[in-house]
């Protein structure tokens, strides 16, 4: 169905506000996801803080080409849809864990990462990132651990010169 001036200008400026701010853009493959599967992705996704928009691939490559994005864009084909955030991870993350449960049914195709494009395995390899407050778990888990393992070995020392006869 052919699209207006007018309407294609909408969707560009649409497209360009939200790249503009993106920190991460993912490309979408969509097919054969059925409505109700749709709108639970976007709202899914709104609450992560993440925007979904399906446009044209022409229209899209045309707002991705006035960016001045570096590298190879990847190839886009079948039904486009465009994930982006300001979050490094979430919009990857969003799509990641939603195709996971749909594999038939929607899957990425790449993406663009603080203005390089990236390929499918590289926005996957973002996508497993844990998140933030995971990482700050963890590295308090590691120091707790660390701190731990001081205490013990003073203790033990310690332990250790008590029992030892004194030397004048």
């Amino acid at each position: 169905m052919a699209i207006t001036k007018a309407k294609k200008k909408e969707i560009l400026e649409k497209l360009d506000k939200g790249l503009q701010t993106a920190e991460t853009l993912v490309f979408v493959n969509f097919h054969g996801l059925p409505v109700g599967e749709t709108t639970a992705f976007r709202k899914k996704l709104r609450e992560a803080g993440v925007s979904y928009y399906v446009a044209k691939k022409t229209l899209v490559k045309r707002a991705l080409g006035a960016l001045g994005i570096k590298g190879t864009q990847p190839a886009l084909e079948g039904e486009l849809g465009l994930a982006w955030s300001k979050d490094p991870i979430a919009s990857a993350k969003g799509v990641y864990e939603f195709a996971k449960l749909h594999k038939e049914k929607i899957a990425l195709v790449g993406g663009v990462f603080q203005g390089v494009y990236m390929s499918k395995e590289e926005i996957i390899g973002l996508a497993v990132i844990p998140s933030r407050e995971v990482l700050l778990g963890q590295f308090v888990g590691m120091l707790n651990e660390s701190i731990a393992k001081v205490v013990r070995v003073v203790d033990m020392k310690a332990k250790q010169m008590e029992g030892s006869p004194a030397t004048a």
